[in-house]
């Protein structure tokens, strides 16, 4: 079985090395503030293509692609343009092959990505993103590259201007529910990625539950995935979780723009945020046949037999994310 191990959230990007010319001048730091299209390439790199290009992971930790900053890196090493960069990047997106790639090493572990539909507009705004800015970085890749390349213009950008953490609840909420899906994320595309998509189904039914608890053990708070086709009747939302469910599914339709609802009560947060199909989904949450193989579908029925959560299709709320915590002290709601 093909390694399926890329999802909407993880664009693969993994090329064969392509050698450009060097230099060993310092990179260029100018201090920028975000425009809203580069927030949105910010958000759509942070919250879809770092639960497997996590950049947190040490040079020998098990990860399933490389890091996004070195496909930065060999990019630019062939790209110098930004519209070239973005235009390469969209290019290989659209229809993956190892004739395109430009990181021979990286495909060799971790195999080329599967040919998948994704937004042009959501690669665009992340690949202008990555040129544009400074990204972030394992500890040890300065000296990987520079020992190998002797480039110190891999990672060149505007830097971010830095600005004080304010406790904002909206914010709060959205990295717990971004670096929970990252976890998960990442163990469950390393499950596919060596066992294949039938022990993804094993995996979510022992492990899902232990990983989020962790996570919202680690942020002090109460954090769920519920729907309102379960597939797991734990999972299963309350009155006010569908409520929620039917405004987000209304405004992906719209395609007006999703984003997070939350409101204080009784000195807590409450806070939501949809869980909307990909491709990758499709393959235990789409339709019996067509998405989902038959040895998948066994796997489904003998270990969640009330199960509800099948027949979607890519771009459809499947759930939200549904998290309590305390109002932080100093809120500037």
């Amino acid at each position: 079985m093909k390694p399926l191990f890329l999802s909407l959230t993880a664009i693969l990007l993994m090329f064969s090395c392509k050698q450009g010319p060097k230099t060993t001048e310092t990179a260029q730091e100018p201090i920028a503030q975000l425009t809203t299209s580069s927030q949105e390439g910010k958000k759509l790199l942070e919250t879809k293509c770092y639960v497997c290009h996590n950049p947190s992971l040490g040079e020998n930790q098990q990860r399933i692609a490389p890091p996004m900053v070195a496909v930065k890196a060999h990019y630019l090493d062939v790209y110098p343009s930004k519209e070239a960069f973005v235009n390469g990047i969209i290019d290989f997106v659209k229809s993956p092959s190892q004739d395109k790639s430009m990181m021979r090493g990286a495909v060799r572990r971790f195999g080329i990505m599967p040919t998948q539909q994704f937004p042009e507009d959501e690669v665009r705004k992340i690949a202008e993103y990555i040129y544009d800015y400074r990204i972030d970085e394992p500890e040890w890749f300065q000296d990987h590259w520079m020992d190998r390349r002797g480039d110190s213009l891999y990672n060149k950008g505007n830097k971010l201007e830095e600005t004080p953490k304010n406790n904002d609840p909206k914010e709060m909420g959205m990295q717990f529910a971004t670096e929970t899906q990252k976890v998960l994320g990442k163990n469950l595309m390393g499950t596919i990625q060596r066992q294949g998509v039938e022990q993804a189904v094993v995996f979510c039914n022992e492990r899902a539950y232990p990983l989020t608890d962790s996570m919202a053990t680690h942020f002090n708070a109460k954090i769920k995935r519920v729907s309102d086709k379960p597939r797991n009747p734990n999972n299963k939302a309350n009155k006010m979780e569908l409520v929620h469910i039917e405004s987000f599914k209304k405004d992906l339709v719209s395609g007006s723009g999703i984003d997070p609802i939350w409101f204080e009560e009784n000195g807590k947060v409450q806070f939501y945020y949809p869980i909307v199909t990909n491709d990758m989904c499709l393959n235990c949450h789409g339709k019996p046949e067509e998405n989902i193989v038959s040895n998948v579908l066994e796997n489904i029925q003998r270990l969640y037999p009330a199960d509800q959560a099948i027949g979607y299709s890519t771009n459809e709320v499947r759930g939200i994310w549904s998290i309590t915590f305390d109002v932080p002290a100093d809120s500037n709601q």
